[in-house]
């Protein structure tokens, strides 16, 4: 693997604007980002469901988490933003997509999750993501991106492509890999064996990160829980996505209660790494 893909004087001015990006994000994702704090929680690429939407966004909010990630669509970016004052990610693999749901007030844009799609049959090659990251800068060059690296092509390869995201602008890198790990065991055994894919990108991303002196932060997301959000914080992420183990549950209450406890093992992770 290569650091520079392309020559310094070619890809300098796309690797600065991509770390200026961040400063276009809302204070409070900026301040989570540097403390390695920040909790996504995602409602879904393909969930549409207003209802659904609007619950799991409540529940964020109530719950403590720092931001939303919900389907491209400028109606529920407007009831995201009517029932909390999260900010608010959209996520979907059509880039036209993004413009309306912009302006209707995200405050960053995502490629990814395909945790969907896999359902179907379809994957997307290095190549697909490459191409779907530049067509979208291309259409809103200003506006922070995240892009997630798809968990079913090789790990040296999710590597390689989150590099090159780097120099093609990307802000975020975000890891997956929840859908296709199997938990043998109950209990805590089993949260840590759903957890191991997207941990092992995250760990794997962030090395060849600090061999190439790229400072761009990572967001470990798919297959995560209370047990093992910490661990994404300690395998190099500066931020965690949860979906599942929140967007599942049917009610409420027991939704906040979930992104609380996402939320107190987090905190809590940070204050033992101080004290230590």
């Amino acid at each position: 693997m290569h650091c520079f893909i392309k020559t310094m004087s070619q890809s300098s001015n796309k690797f600065i604007k991509s770390m200026s990006q961040i400063n276009h994000l809302p204070q409070t994702i900026q301040k989570a980002l540097q403390e390695k704090s920040l909790l996504k929680v995602i409602s879904g690429l393909n969930n549409f469901d207003i209802r659904s939407v609007e619950m799991i966004t409540k529940a964020a909010s109530l719950g403590g988490a720092d931001m939303v990630d919900i389907a491209s669509s400028p109606m529920l970016v407007e009831k995201a933003k009517d029932v909390a004052s999260l900010p608010i990610c959209i996520s979907s693999v059509e880039p036209k997509s993004f413009i309306d749901s912009v302006k209707a007030g995200a405050s960053m844009i995502e490629i990814g999750n395909y945790d969907s799609f896999y359902k179907k049959g379809i994957t997307f090659s290095p190549k697909q993501i490459l191409d779907l990251t530049k067509e979208t800068k291309d259409l809103l060059p200003e506006i922070p991106l995240s892009v997630t690296v798809p968990h079913n092509i090789h790990l040296d390869k999710q590597v390689d492509l989150s590099v090159k995201l780097f120099y093609e602008g990307v802000t975020i890198i975000q890891t997956e890999g929840g859908t296709s790990s199997l938990a043998y065991s109950a209990g805590i055994k089993g949260l840590i064996e759903k957890a191991t894919p997207t941990l092992s990108s995250t760990y794997a991303i962030k090395k060849e990160f600090a061999r190439c002196s790229i400072n761009m932060p990572i967001m470990t997301a798919s297959g995560l829980s209370e047990v093992t959000a910490p661990f994404a914080i300690a395998s190099g992420a500066s931020a965690v996505g949860v979906g599942s183990a929140i967007n599942k549950i049917n009610d409420l209450l027991s939704m906040i209660a979930a992104v609380r406890g996402l939320r107190e093992s987090l905190t809590n992770s940070l204050i033992q790494e101080k004290i230590f």
